[in-house]
């Protein structure tokens, strides 16, 4: 509906949009008492999970007491492994192999986290309604459920004492961010609480624009407490279909409240979807794949399913992850290697493995060539 401005002024809440639709409705009875179940599982479990935890990320934390917090299903585990795959051939391997806490939703997961070298956690209990396939679009109950999974994980870590970098499995690193965040010297320091930049400017991510697929936590008492808030907001999570958008409302809650210090990254540095599917960032991209410039990662964010995502990291010259060890087949290879390692001997290739797929996306190559489709309607050569 239009603005009907003769019509008397109304109290609105804060997420009524001008075309009538209500981004922040209070979650029903369905939603809150969805959550309680799950609390009730969260609590139940709590003291054996913080037990099976505290090592794992005590040695992922080390001297800069960072955890890297990856969540992941079966249907995602190509992403991880390429994730894996390009660090170990871009020369952090060693890094990332050290950092990262991979949370398995499911059992797959957990064996291919084992063949990579991870330390993973897997709870048959607390995932057991946790779905093994990827997410078919935005918002569905898969990709519901996965993102209640991200806040949980989180909180936990956090709630043992650690800084945690999370980052969703969909990203690839051209360096490693990690000195960006703990560097003293830099004016970012000081903040409690670092986004990517989602790239939407719509009302339900207002004022951040946080991504919450790639984000760095200090721990405090102020991170702490917005982790707890949205554990306790798990209606809002299920209702909203999504944790980004309330996260993004408690953030705006505790900056006020707290004091809590946000900060969303430039997206010059750390470049998303927002930036690779834009027509005006066609010159930024352009750099990027011809080396002019060198971001920190980059996240297929904004992309509507897992095959585009790995179609888009191939053309990008980011996927490095064999055939066979695509569409959860590194389940299979992860369980025939004896000893319960190798699989990134398996499933990684040293190089990237670059193909054309739509010639109006951003490519390292130019696929110029008549027989490459579009996507997009009326897409024009990137190149």
């Amino acid at each position: 509906r239009s603005l009907d401005a003769s019509l008397p002024l109304t109290p609105v809440g804060r997420g009524l949009q001008t075309n009538g639709q209500d981004k922040f409705s209070a979650p029903s009875d369905r939603y809150a008492y969805q959550n309680q179940k799950l609390l009730e599982t969260y609590f139940e479990r709590l003291e054996s999970t913080m037990d099976a935890l505290k090592p794992m990320a005590r040695a992922c934390a080390g001297s800069d007491n960072t955890v890297i917090v990856m969540v992941c299903n079966t249907g995602q585990s190509d992403l991880l492994i390429n994730f894996i795959c390009s660090a170990q051939a871009r020369g952090f391997g060693d890094v990332v192999k050290e950092k990262v806490l991979v949370f398995a939703t499911d059992q797959g997961v957990l064996d291919i986290a084992h063949g990579l070298g991870l330390r993973a956690f897997y709870d048959e209990k607390i995932f057991e309604k946790m779905p093994e396939k990827e997410a078919s679009r935005y918002g569905d109950q898969a990709f519901t459920q996965m993102m209640y999974a991200k806040v949980v994980t989180v909180q936990l870590i956090n709630r043992l004492g650690h800084d945690v970098l999370f980052q969703d499995v969909d990203l690839v690193w051209y360096k490693n961010p990690l000195p960006f965040f703990h560097d003293r010297t830099n004016p970012l320091h000081n903040f409690d609480i670092l986004f990517q930049d989602d790239g939407a400017r719509s009302l339900r991510y207002a004022p951040y624009s946080a991504n919450t697929g790639f984000y760095y936590v200090r721990n405090n008492d102020k991170t702490k407490f917005l982790f707890r808030s949205l554990l306790f907001l798990g209606d809002m999570v299920l209702s909203m279909t999504s944790h980004q958008q309330a996260l993004a409302a408690l953030l705006d809650e505790h900056s006020s409240l707290t004091g809590l210090r946000v900060k969303t990254l430039s997206g010059v540095d750390f470049p998303g979807g927002y930036h690779y599917h834009r027509k005006k960032e066609i010159g930024f991209l352009k750099d990027i794949a011809q080396g002019k410039h060198v971001p920190y990662l980059m996240h297929m964010s904004w992309t509507t399913n897992k095959k585009n995502k790995l179609l888009f990291l191939q053309q990008m010259g980011l996927w490095y992850t064999e055939a066979k060890c695509e569409a959860g087949g590194g389940v299979g290879v992860a369980n025939s290697l004896a000893g319960g390692g190798g699989l990134e001997t398996a499933c990684c290739s040293a190089e990237p493995l670059i193909k054309c797929h739509f010639k109006d996306k951003p490519s390292v190559e130019q696929c110029k060539d008549s027989s490459v489709p579009t996507i997009d309607k009326n897409g024009k050569s990137f190149w």
